[in-house]
């Protein structure tokens, strides 16, 4: 008789299963006689070893094994008879009472992945990202390197302003008493680019070389260092010099310090725009993208398994790990690290690839070979070598793979742009390049 799958609630499922003890012994001898044919003992030839001294040795591994192996087909067979796609792994518990004589019985626990229904695409509302490029950008770009590359001279009498060099001598105290790293003499930083605190950079900015001032600093309650962290200091400074950025002339010089062989400013500049038109174009697509992403989870409403939450969380915490390890942090294996804080980010992403899986198949979308090979030459166009870049990603299955996958989902935001209300949001230069 075929086992019934109960219906616990939601995507939870139940399922009893039993397996003979005969069958389970048969498997057990069946590989007992194997493993005597080639197991090696002192004083033994091979093959002539007694079947009890190798179910000594043998016997509790391989029978835990074989009642895994009859448990496996039994929840398989039930599973594959019920047309159910089993989420996660099942959690097995033996039954003692009501089993048959000479039968092992067990119940499975497990989660089935929800019933997907794609939304009616004309039903989702999407914004577009838009930006718009012209000389001004171009030349505020040209502007950013050229700022990149200033020299510094000093200038008497100068009040301090941002984009100016200062040098200067500080020392701080905190309740009167010295603290590490609170002391420098002739320290040169460039006013407004965020390397000192707000209230060191605004105390510093109007002084002239030869002032000094004295002022307090509250250092934030999460400052790196924690001795300070979250305490008031007081600072004195000396200004010594004040240096106004002297900016280099776009001319052969420069269109050679930035990699233009020739030296052709026109050259320079076409190529400044080709890069800022291909990275808004990748900036718009992200945004857009997101957009999309939006609009297909907030019409996902299907259960998601748990299972897959758990583990999709589990995954964050271990990226998180990694991430710490780039940074250096020392504790980065130890430091506690609650799933329940990925909870949220994991249900999404679980919501929205059973929503993507289901529309590409629905769809029948795919990354076509041209599309794939479109997406690494523009990636390769960034480097100094962009054939060995293609080359590289071509002959490389996994890295191939990837690239497939992102074109996959570009061509899922097309589709989805191809059918729903679209509206088109103008994002300003500056913001989209994240300098605003």
């Amino acid at each position: 008789m075929q086992p019934v799958v109960e219906t616990l609630s939601g995507l939870e499922r139940r399922v009893e299963l039993s397996v003979s003890m005969a069958d389970v012994e048969k498997a057990v001898q069946a590989e007992l006689k194997r493993v005597a044919r080639t197991a090696k003992v002192p004083g033994f030839r091979p093959g002539k070893v007694p079947l009890a001294m190798i179910e000594r040795s043998h016997g509790p591994s391989i029978r835990y094994e074989a009642v895994n192996g009859q448990v496996g087909e039994a929840f398989e067979t039930a599973i594959t008879a019920a047309g159910l796609r089993v989420a996660g792994t099942p959690k097995l518990e033996p039954k003692t009472e009501g089993a048959p004589e000479n039968t092992l019985a067990f119940s499975a626990t497990f989660e089935v992945y929800p019933t997907v229904t794609v939304p009616e695409i004309s039903t989702l509302e999407v914004k577009r990202a838009v930006t718009e490029i012209g000389d001004d950008e171009v030349q505020r770009t040209v502007d950013i390197l050229r700022k990149q590359r200033a020299q510094y001279e000093g200038r008497e009498g100068r009040v301090a302003q941002d984009d100016d060099r200062v040098t200067l001598d500080f020392a701080g105290t905190i309740d009167g008493v010295a603290f590490e790293g609170g002391h420098a003499e002739s320290f040169p930083f460039v006013l407004g680019q965020g390397r000192m605190l707000p209230e060191f950079e605004t105390a510093v900015r109007g002084m002239k070389a030869g002032e000094s001032t004295v002022f307090p600093l509250e250092f934030p309650a999460d400052y790196g260092g924690k001795d300070v962290a979250g305490k008031t200091a007081e600072f004195s400074i000396t200004v010594k010099e004040v240096a106004e950025p002297v900016l280099p002339v776009v001319d052969t010089e420069f269109a050679k310090s930035l990699g233009q062989a020739e030296g052709n400013v026109e050259q320079l500049l076409a190529d400044i725009r080709g890069n800022i038109e291909r990275e808004v174009r990748q900036r718009t697509l992200a945004r857009t993208k997101a957009s999309v992403m939006d609009a297909l989870v907030k019409a996902a409403t299907f259960d998601v398994p748990k299972s897959l939450v758990e583990s999709e969380a589990e995954d964050r915490v271990v990226a998180a790990r990694e991430e710490l390890k780039k940074r250096g942090v020392p504790n980065a294996e130890s430091i506690p690290i609650p799933p329940d804080a990925f909870t949220a980010e994991a249900e999404r992403r679980v919501r929205l690839g059973l929503m993507i899986s289901e529309l590409i198949k629905v769809a029948s979308l795919s990354a076509r070979p041209e599309q794939v090979r479109a997406r690494i030459e523009e990636f390769a166009a960034n480097y100094e070598q962009p054939a060995q870049v293609v080359s590289y990603y071509l002959s490389d299955r996994a890295r191939r793979a990837e690239v497939e996958g992102i074109v996959l989902e570009d061509n899922v935001v097309q589709h989805i742009l191809a059918g729903a209300k679209v509206e088109d949001e103008a994002v300003p230069f500056d913001q989209i390049m994240g300098t605003a």
